[in-house]
């Protein structure tokens, strides 16, 4: 089922959302040659905290997770990409991270995810990295009133397609709003004209995700973290998305 909210929870999701922005790019900042994961973890826990906002992720146990998860964010390093779990590990100059975050302050939740290059970055992987940017700036551009799911799906895959980046099917975008995974599932790619038609009032988080040479993924041994298959190096980013009918509005931006 899916909810349409109304001008008001909007607003309030973009409350959310700002904190989401803030604390992701002061966690970026910090993401340096010889900061520990661990150290990330700590400061977007006590983010959380201090804001009385409530963490998605900690003790989240969907079906594709090995029990719940006990972190407040998702840290992936390399060939990690999604669902990293933080632990021991200390970034390296020309490391690739992937920091993904979602929380619910006053019942209404927001979902952000950025990909930072740590110290001297490498070419191949700059152009990973603003790849899914530029598929998601192309997704958001298609969430418009009246357009369909595969609009967007087809819009977000186009940008992959352009660049030779294959895109895993598994995990894409979804819906959000009083929790952080809702109805309606969205692809990385698709077909134009297919699936439901977007709404005023529907909120989304669009999630372009890949690799260069790979849509496989495996499950690290940690249950949670998945990484690609090769060993390749991936990209992701994030932003909630709520359609209305002056356009998309994105919630976790932070002029919002």
């Amino acid at each position: 089922m899916i909810e349409l909210k109304s001008a008001e929870a909007i607003d309030k999701m973009a409350v959310t959302g700002r904190f989401v922005a803030e604390t992701l790019a002061e966690l970026s900042a910090l993401a340096r040659p010889g900061v520990n994961l661990l150290d990330l973890e700590r400061r977007a826990r006590r983010r959380v905290e201090e804001r009385g906002a409530v963490s998605c992720y900690w003790d989240y146990a969907p079906s594709f997770g090995s029990g719940p998860f006990r972190n407040v964010i998702c840290l992936s390093v390399n060939d990690a990409v999604l669902h990293g779990r933080p632990r021991h590990q200390v970034l390296r100059d020309g490391d690739v991270l992937s920091l993904d975050f979602a929380v619910s302050i006053d019942g209404w939740v927001a979902d952000s995810a950025v990909t930072v290059l740590v110290g001297t970055p490498r070419e191949q992987d700059a152009r990973l990295v603003e790849s899914t940017r530029a598929a998601l700036d192309a997704g958001i551009a298609a969430a418009v009133p009246g357009a369909r799911i595969g609009d967007v799906s087809a819009a977000i895959g186009a940008v992959a397609a352009a660049h030779g980046y294959p895109v895993n099917m598994q995990f894409g975008g979804h819906g959000l709003g009083r929790t952080m995974h809702e109805d309606p599932h969205v692809p990385n790619k698709g077909r134009p004209g297919r699936g439901l038609r977007l709404q005023p009032g529907m909120t989304l988080a669009l999630e372009p995700w890949w690799s260069a040479s790979t849509d496989e993924i495996r499950v690290d041994d940690d249950g949670w973290t998945l990484r690609f298959a090769d060993g390749s190096r991936g990209a992701h980013s994030e932003h909630t998305v709520a359609i209305t009918e002056d356009g998309p509005r994105v919630l976790t931006r932070l002029a919002q």
